[in-house]
């Protein structure tokens, strides 16, 4: 059975989607949710959710880092509104919400946990440039210090690089302390990063780092 599930998350994940048949037959959907505005609904819709459906984000394509509260919440709070009928999903959160348990939540070791969202983790991949490449894994960067592929609010998969790869005026290499509380606490202060902004922008895997 697990076997099963994880060749259907891939599948979904990597198969590139066929053109004229998307769910409502224009030919124009971005398989991202849409609002059901025919659905009464009693509880207000988050601003995070409100977001995906003006910008047309997939929640495949959540824009919150992955296994972060507001990541898993927002997946949550799409399985509710779909089964409520509030909003209607398309391609491939169509298909995951169908065929996996992505959205709700199990018991493990006595710990409430997200169901299925480590398994999709393990498959974000996509390509770039002709290549594939694992998404959202920070990695030794060719440009600035670390580099790192995502997906931009357009969906496509852009190279972000961030992390400050010269030397000083001295000519010595220059080493980020983050381990220094002082440091830390002012660099985070100076960017902001208790709104670090969406995950394309090298401000958002800075703050991350630090």
């Amino acid at each position: 059975m697990k076997q099963r599930l994880l060749e259907i998350i891939k599948k979904v994940l990597t198969e590139q989607p066929k053109k004229k048949k998307c769910d409502c037959g224009c030919d124009k959907c971005t398989g991202a949710p849409m609002l059901n505005e025919s659905k009464q609904y009693s509880m207000p819709i988050s601003e995070n959710m409100r977001y995906h459906l003006d910008k047309q984000i997939p929640i495949h394509d959540n824009t919150f880092h992955p296994g972060s509260k507001a990541h898993i919440d927002l997946i949550h709070e799409a399985r509710l509104l779909w089964k409520k009928g509030v909003i209607e999903l398309q391609g491939k959160d169509k298909t995951l919400f169908e065929t996996t348990d992505l959205g709700r939540f199990g018991i493990y070791e006595g710990e409430v946990v997200p169901l299925d969202l480590p398994l999709i983790e393990t498959l974000t991949e996509a390509e770039y440039q002709g290549r594939n490449v694992q998404l959202g894994k920070p990695m030794q960067g060719d440009i600035k210090k670390f580099k790192v592929y995502v997906k931009n609010d357009k969906g496509k998969v852009v190279k972000v690089n961030f992390g400050f790869g010269g030397k000083s005026a001295k000519g010595k290499r220059m080493v980020i302390k983050d381990k220094n509380p002082k440091r830390r606490a002012a660099f985070r202060a100076r960017h902001n990063c208790d709104n670090p902004g969406p995950k394309w922008k090298a401000r958002y895997w800075s703050c991350k780092k630090w």
